[in-house]
């Protein structure tokens, strides 16, 4: 199933290898526990409303992107405020890059790119990307 990533109208296909790395680590119901003066435990409960985080990840040896899509996602990611709709196993999300775990965006070539000279360089090189974002 297709990965895709959309901000104002312009969507990047990224590859269905990436691994969500945080998709079962992260739990929607917080809860907060107390004892009454009578030592009673008050436990209180609730529902985040947001902020789920997507850990998007590639590695040396699957799920790479161009370096052509790299400087658009790092153009994206430098964009205060942004959001953007993500389509992930069949359902879209709002999300924003999560700059509180920096970098957002991290991109790598891929370690077969050695003694590359400075102007070899060119968008069809592969990069591992790492994306990190938050559901709004």
């Amino acid at each position: 199933m297709a990965i895709t990533l959309t901000y104002n109208a312009t969507t990047l296909t990224l590859p269905e290898q990436l691994d969500w790395s945080d998709e079962l680590s992260w739990q929607p119901v917080v809860a907060q526990t107390e004892y009454s003066s009578t030592g009673a435990l008050m436990i209180d409960t609730w529902v985040k409303q947001a902020g789920r985080p997507i850990t998007l990840v590639g590695s040396q040896d699957r799920a790479w992107i161009s370096r052509a899509n790299s400087i658009t996602l790092q153009a994206w990611a430098s964009i205060a405020g942004a959001e953007l709709a993500l389509v992930l196993r069949g359902q879209t999300y709002t999300v924003a890059f999560d700059h509180s775990r920096t970098p957002a965006f991290d991109s790598r070539p891929i370690n077969i790119i050695v003694n590359q000279r400075d102007g070899d360089v060119d968008g069809d090189d592969w990069h591992v990307p790492t994306i990190k974002f938050l559901a709004l």
